[in-house]
């Protein structure tokens, strides 16, 4: 795993995508200095102790933030009002990042599954 592999996908990514991914991943550095950065299951992905923890995805009609976990979506319910979500991800629009507030939320719940604090 390595951050130049993510450099790769975002350099792939189309505009607005690239852009609006870059500023999650921005987020994400932020939040998990301590993380490895690189490609897991085909998309850019942070771990911590080797666990993944946040992932994201271009898509042609939205982005993708995934918790890498299949109960973070349904523990934040409320939060995510307004988003389209599944078990596993939470679809933002293709030029609007998600919000760093909801992002700490979504990386603490993930950190929290895992027994690992901030």
């Amino acid at each position: 795993m390595s951050a130049a592999e993510v450099d790769e996908y975002l350099a792939q990514a189309p505009e607005p995508q690239r852009t609006t991914l870059a500023a999650v991943r921005t987020t994400l550095e932020a939040l998990l200095p301590e993380a490895t950065q690189g490609i897991s299951y085909g998309v850019p992905t942070f771990k911590v102790r080797g666990k993944g923890v946040a992932g994201f995805a271009s898509f042609t009609k939205h982005c993708g933030y995934l918790p890498m976990s299949g109960s973070v979506v349904a523990a934040l319910g409320d939060r995510l009002t307004g988003y389209r979500t599944t078990k596993g991800s939470v679809q933002f629009p293709v030029d609007e990042p998600l919000p760093a507030d909801l992002v700490e939320a979504l990386v603490t719940a993930r950190l929290a599954e895992l027994g690992i604090g901030r």
